[in-house]
């Protein structure tokens, strides 16, 4: 056992300083043979712990107790891995209707630029026609007009 002395001391005016005084309980009567049987009696007692902790770990009520703890030990990591699984396979149905919809998108962006670039093709060959008729027109004009003036040269020989 131990006991403190608390002594408070002034060094200064407003200064305090705390100092600790520890005496230690020691029989002056101990003996080398004493000491040993002390000792021994401590190596004996810490064996005599170890021993029924021993034994305590050995019950059938601590095997119990652990294999209890190792059972729920294995059901959480099962949940654990079932998360886990279900998780991934959201995470997988996630990412496949995410590239569908990219891919029907896609699809249909690739759909809308054949579809403009066949409108264009058909108004393109439309406006060839068109250009076709009104040139066929104008040589019909032509013609006409040179016959027309080649018949009044001849009525007018």
């Amino acid at each position: 056992m131990a006991s403190a002395d608390l002594k408070l001391s002034t060094l200064e005016p407003g200064t305090v300083s705390l100092s600790c005084k520890i005496e230690m309980n020691r029989s002056k009567n101990t003996s080398f043979a004493d000491r040993l049987s002390a000792a021994a009696e401590a190596r004996k007692a810490q064996l005599e712990r170890a021993a029924r902790a021993r034994s305590a770990a050995e019950s059938p009520a601590a095997v119990e107790r652990r294999t209890a703890r190792e059972a729920v030990e294995v059901a959480r990591d099962a949940r654990i891995a079932e998360r886990r699984a279900a998780k991934l396979a959201a995470e997988a149905r996630q990412a496949a209707a995410l590239a569908a919809a990219q891919a029907a998108e896609v699809a249909a962006r690739e759909a809308a630029l054949k579809a403009e670039q066949e409108a264009r093709d058909a108004e393109f060959a439309e406006q060839l026609a068109r250009e076709a008729a009104m040139e066929a027109e104008r040589q019909a004009a032509r013609d006409a007009r040179y016959a027309a003036r080649k018949a009044r040269k001849r009525k007018g020989r």
